[in-house]
């Protein structure tokens, strides 16, 4: 199932609006990702590529469409990383697939506005181990920005942050991201 609102523009406009390595690195904090990693929703890879280089183990890029998927494959072929899995996944309706506790890391990035939030918090409360980390970042809506969804579905910081905690989320943080992507909040907490 698609995300309502969720076309993408062109690549390189869209990478644009994000310093992704200045992302990662605050949002995986010092010491990166010590195992494996599930990305909800990669797109053009924008933030998979620089979160490969920050673990031990593999990224599993899952998106629903075929085509940013193949995209993301050649882009890694190029590039000579060998821990990405992508994979063509519809999520929201089937879940990840991947079994439950095997991921330290898991990414939602410019998703929290569809239809049921919590129910992807849970999928990645199902995969994530003991004591991994989610990060979440979102458009803002305090201020204009020259994309992201409509205003009445985008969701606030604190909005999230409440969700996450009725997933089972706890150590909810907010991460500043104005050096790294001025229209983004970034969240992270534990499970």
């Amino acid at each position: 199932m698609k995300v309502r609102d969720s076309g993408m523009p062109d690549d390189d406009y869209w990478n644009s609006f994000f310093d992704a390595e200045c992302v990662i690195k605050k949002m995986f904090g010092e010491n990166g990702c010590r195992g494996n990693l599930v990305e909800f929703g990669s797109g053009y890879g924008t933030f998979t590529l620089p979160a490969s280089k920050h673990l031990t183990g593999t990224v599993f890029a899952l998106d629903i469409e075929a085509d940013l998927i193949e995209q993301l494959r050649r882009k890694s072929e190029e590039m000579d990383v060998r821990n990405i899995h992508a994979e063509v996944c519809d999520f929201v309706t089937d879940g990840t697939g991947l079994e439950s506790e095997t991921q330290s890391h898991a990414m939602i990035y410019n998703l929290l506005h569809l239809e049921n939030p919590t129910s992807l918090l849970k999928e990645a409360y199902r995969v994530l181990r003991p004591g991994g980390k989610l990060s979440v970042i979102h458009w803002r809506s305090d201020i204009p920005t020259p994309r992201g969804p409509s205003l009445d579905i985008r969701p606030t910081s604190q909005q999230c942050k409440e969700w996450i905690k009725q997933s089972g989320f706890h150590h909810i943080q907010d991460v500043s991201l104005l050096k790294c992507c001025q229209f983004h909040f970034g969240i992270v907490a534990i499970r």
